[in-house]
């Protein structure tokens, strides 16, 4: 064979020998341009199908479910989840369809964190504020107005019937001896220790916040009038006591001092109060009748008997009563009957009193704000 082409032979015979290599690179280059003219304008038509998606999902659960009508009240139970929260919105008509709220929800990881409590929603609002709110907490507040003079039965009444607290709760912890040393406080319950005020509970509050709530508020008030409460010469819990029973003797607000100076004076001539308020206190079963049985019944309470502050307050006294005990009016009266009017009759003299009672008191009814 001539040379030369000996030597184009073997030209020709080089690309065989690196075939292992080139070979499979062409092939990839292939495949790569072969797939990036497949798959690409897939991946492009995914993507964008799954935006648009996501924004009808946006519209659909930013859009109210209808026009804005009448509020309705809603109560997620502690513990329901939010799988069973979206099918009762639907149920009542406040999100259209549950499924989208549950996948949007689930996106921005709003699925566990809705609070349970008590919420008020609108059929005008879109389910994205619906959910919003549950996860913010924004439930429900009950305005709660506690009277002065209420004592610890009346206050667990009030926060029952407005749906606030349970009352046999409210009660347990209220009269529990252990609980009243918690708070550092003295007597066997709370009675006394719950200010009178307006607040605002969310509904199922659990009692001991109430009582938190209650107590912390009194010591609020308390708190700027240490130095007086020191100077009267009675403990905190014998100013209440007898804030109590200033607070049950009259409504008139100008009385209360009056009302103070007398029963101090009583106190310390070692006279018995003779309070009505505090027998009807220390009753069991009390039928609105004050009977002269009653007065001679001895109980802890029936200042009738005992010759002093009975044990611990018989209600719950406001600032007024609190302040009247402790800035009593100098007064030389020993007795007050009332006179019918929400007003009092004030004595020097038991002869005195006598003759008021007679004057004031008709058919020989007594009055709660007797004192003789």
């Amino acid at each position: 064979m001539d040379p030369a082409e000996t030597k184009v032979a073997e030209n020709r015979k080089t690309p065989d020998a690196d075939s292992e290599g080139a070979a499979p690179l062409c092939t990839k280059r292939v495949l790569w341009r072969r797939a990036k003219g497949f798959f690409l304008p897939g991946l492009l038509g995914l993507s964008g199908f799954a935006l648009t998606l996501y924004i009808c999902l946006i519209h659909y659960v930013y859009t109210p479910a209808g026009g804005a009508g009448a509020e309705e009240i809603y109560i997620i139970r502690p513990g329901a989840g939010f799988d069973t929260v979206t099918r009762e919105l639907e149920a009542k008509g406040l999100i259209p369809k549950a499924f989208p709220v549950r996948v949007w929800a689930a996106v921005k990881g709003y699925d566990g964190r809705i609070q349970a409590g008590e919420y008020r929603l609108n059929r005008g609002w879109s389910p994205a504020r619906i959910v919003e709110g549950f996860v913010q907490g924004a439930v429900v507040q009950h305005t709660i107005t506690i009277p002065e003079g209420y004592n610890i039965g009346q206050i667990a009444e009030l926060l029952q019937a407005r749906g606030v607290a349970d009352m046999s709760g409210f009660l347990a912890l209220a009269e529990d001896p252990a609980v009243v040393a918690e708070y550092g406080l003295q007597g066997d319950t709370l009675e006394g220790y719950l200010y009178p005020d307006t607040y605002r509970f969310n509904r199922g509050t659990p009692p001991r916040l109430v009582l938190n709530t209650l107590v912390g508020r009194l010591r609020e008030v308390l708190d700027p009038l240490r130095e007086a409460i020191d100077a009267s010469g009675m403990s905190l819990h014998q100013v209440l006591t007898l804030a109590s029973i200033v607070e049950k003797e009259t409504g008139a607000p100008e009385e209360r001092p009056l009302i103070a100076g007398v029963f101090l004076n009583r106190l310390e001539k070692n006279m018995r109060l003779e309070s009505d308020p505090t027998v009807i206190y220390g009753l069991e079963d009390f039928n609105g009748n004050l009977t002269r049985a009653d007065l001679a019944e001895p109980h802890a309470f029936n200042t009738y008997v005992i010759p002093a502050l009975p044990p611990g307050p018989i209600a719950n006294p406001g600032l007024e009563a609190i302040l009247a005990v402790l800035c009593p009016a100098k007064t030389p009266f020993l007795y007050f009957v009332s006179k019918n009017d929400g007003t009092h009759y004030f004595s020097r003299t038991f002869s005195e009193h006598a003759r008021a009672v007679v004057r004031y008191q008709k058919a020989g009814r007594r009055s709660s704000g007797k004192t003789s």
